[in-house]
């Protein structure tokens, strides 16, 4: 069975943990075909800081390392997450123009973009209702914007993200069927009519049949490249909800997978 991350961190990331060829190590045991080391450069900082460089020699280095030690059978890539793009899409154009040759750019959303002094939604408060409904409405419109700089991303992430820590403060809110299917379909719209692929997250193995409204509406708004990522930070969650992320794939009529080189979509049976 063919098996594809594209969503890993390594000690490039700030909040990586180990080099890149212990993450390649494991997505060998784990009998992954595909690796793609995604490290972090987001615009902006945790706080909400702007960020506008990104250190390209140093990933370089790590990469070229990591291709020495590399298991017999796998493919390993190289890419990044482009976080807050529509901060500064020069500043965002400008940083893909430095790097090396590189295969995939993520684009994401991490940071509340016009409230919360724009940190991170990972540390926002959200034990208010009115709070979280806020929160996602900042994001959808961030979300938006993103999407529309396709030169900037390959394939949209996790969007799902801020959903995450609203539900683990509690809250029943959703963000597909229930409370913004209207505003999620823009987003979607545009990356299908763009060309570009949407991410399915499993969030280390902890979010996969989530994905199945957001799937079956993307693609009948016209989608057609999904790629697939556990969002590993340590070795242990490479590769976690892969296999079952496909499974969910093929439920919503999707019969391939995208895997990116040199930031062109191939096209991989599931």
């Amino acid at each position: 069975m063919f098996l594809a991350d594209l969503h890993t961190h390594s000690l490039c990331s700030p909040d990586g943990f180990v080099p890149m060829g212990e993450m390649a190590r494991a997505a060998g045991a784990t009998g992954l075909n595909v690796l793609c080391v995604t490290d972090h450069c987001d615009l902006l900082d945790l706080h909400g800081a702007f960020t506008p460089h990104y250190d390209w020699d140093a990933v370089r280095r790590a990469y070229d390392e990591a291709l020495e030690q590399r298991p017999g059978g796998l493919e390993l890539r190289l890419g990044v997450e482009l976080g807050e793009a529509y901060e500064s899409p020069e500043t965002a154009r400008g940083i893909l123009a430095q790097a090396p040759a590189m295969d995939f750019v993520i684009g994401s959303v991490h940071n509340f973009h016009t409230i919360q002094g724009k940190q991170d939604f990972y540390s926002a408060d959200y034990s208010d209702p009115a709070a979280c409904h806020a929160a996602l409405e900042d994001y959808l419109d961030s979300l938006y914007a993103l999407a529309g700089l396709p030169d900037c991303y390959d394939t949209l992430a996790h969007i799902l993200y801020p959903v995450r820590y609203i539900r683990q403060a509690g809250q029943d809110i959703d963000l597909t069927q229930r409370d913004y299917p209207e505003r999620l379909g823009r987003v979607l719209e545009r990356v299908a009519q763009a060309g570009k692929a949407l991410e399915v997250n499993t969030w280390r193995g902890r979010t996969t049949d989530e994905w199945e409204p957001i799937l079956r509406q993307f693609k009948a708004l016209g989608g057609e490249y999904v790629t697939v990522g556990s969002d590993a930070h340590k070795p242990q969650d490479v590769g976690k909800g892969v296999a079952e992320a496909y499974e969910v794939l093929r439920r919503c009529g999707f019969r391939c997978t995208a895997v990116y080189r040199d930031r062109k979509p191939i096209m991989e049976a599931i």
